[in-house]
């Protein structure tokens, strides 16, 4: 009896598309069928002739009749909706996977309700309480400084994706990335150009992605013989004023370098505008390489070589591996590897 209410619920809370009321007894009407029936074909359970169907659709579209998406997923048990934990709303890496996440869940009916955890556990600890609060059926958590522990408690509630690290439970699906790779690249992509002096623009330490991209630097300038200089390494915010000042940073000591390896787009941009203030160019002066091939990075001057990071696939992926856990499904979903982009902002150096 239980579900028979709630399906009739689903009909009931309907609408015409010019903002007037439907209710399921008048598409019922019209189409010479049982409200049950409309109900039940409208929430896809109902076994009926395709003359009835193609009536009740017929209705339906004839009415302009809507049905009530919140009224449907409570008849499931379901309110669908997904939260997500992003760090930042306005930065144009987050965005681009908000983008992804929102266009995927799309289709299945969900909507994503967003809310920041600005890098901080207990920030994203209550983030993650009003969501349940809200009654979502999943969450999604964009890295973050949550312990695995607490997403592992999470995910005995509803079902969890977490990206940028690796840890595995159940009712928890992870996808990582692999920095250190895409470190690598980049630096190694400087060296072949016969660059040995590299500054790299590190990130924020407490970041997971920023210390691999470190090991991923130091890697390539180790397999090269290139002995690391820490004075070359300065800290930045993944930010472009931090860009700015790290080249302040750079300028004001007597260590020489012919270019900058920075790790995200955002700094690297800020880097060349303060090469720029010092009256050097990229890349006749300082070769530049960013990392994360936001759209941004395309239509910096000099266009920008960069390594790509599937920002709006690693949104889209872990939406559908959300989709797929709420299924009872085991996600298959993987992260396609770091790959370098050539553009205009690094020269070879005369042997």
């Amino acid at each position: 009896m239980k579900n028979k209410a709630a399906g009739g619920a689903v009909a009931r809370a309907g609408s015409r598309k010019d903002g007037g009321v439907v209710t399921i007894e008048r598409v019922a009407e019209e189409a010479g069928v049982s409200p049950s029936t409309v109900s039940r074909i409208l929430n896809g359970t109902a076994v009926v002739s395709a003359v009835k169907k193609a009536a009740v659709d017929q209705a339906v579209a004839k009415l302009g009749f809507v049905p009530n998406p919140m009224a449907r997923g409570l008849a499931g048990g379901r309110t669908l909706s997904i939260g997500v934990v992003t760090q930042a709303i306005d930065s144009p890496f987050y965005g681009a996977s908000l983008s992804g996440i929102e266009t995927a869940l799309d289709p299945a009916g969900y909507s994503p309700l967003f809310v920041s955890g600005h890098w901080d556990a207990v920030t994203e600890s209550r983030c993650i309480d009003i969501l349940l609060s809200r009654r979502v059926d999943g969450i999604i958590v964009l890295t973050g400084r949550l312990t695995d522990a607490a997403l592992k408690n999470v995910a005995k509630r509803v079902p969890v994706v977490v990206t940028g690290r690796s840890v595995k439970a159940p009712g928890l699906f992870s996808l990582n990335f692999d920095n250190t790779e895409g470190g690598r690249l980049a630096t190694r992509h400087l060296i072949d150009c016969g660059h040995r002096k590299i500054a790299f623009i590190a990130g924020d330490p407490r970041h997971p992605d920023a210390t691999q991209r470190l090991s991923g630097y130091r890697t390539a300038l180790e397999r090269a013989g290139i002995a690391f200089k820490p004075e070359l390494v300065v800290q930045g915010e993944y930010n472009e004023a931090s860009g700015v000042e790290a080249v302040a940073t750079l300028m004001a000591t007597p260590h020489k370098f012919t270019a900058i390896f920075a790790a995200n787009d955002q700094m690297a941009i800020g880097a060349a505008h303060g090469l720029h203030r010092h009256a050097l160019r990229v890349p006749e002066d300082v070769s530049l390489v960013g990392f994360d091939d936001l759209p941004t990075s395309l239509y910096a001057w000099p266009p920008l070589t960069t390594v790509h990071q599937p920002a709006y696939e690693m949104g889209s992926l872990a939406a559908q591996a959300l989709l797929q856990l709420l299924d009872g499904v085991k996600p298959t979903q993987m992260v396609p590897p770091p790959r370098l982009i050539v553009r205009d902002s690094c020269r070879t150096l005369k042997s």
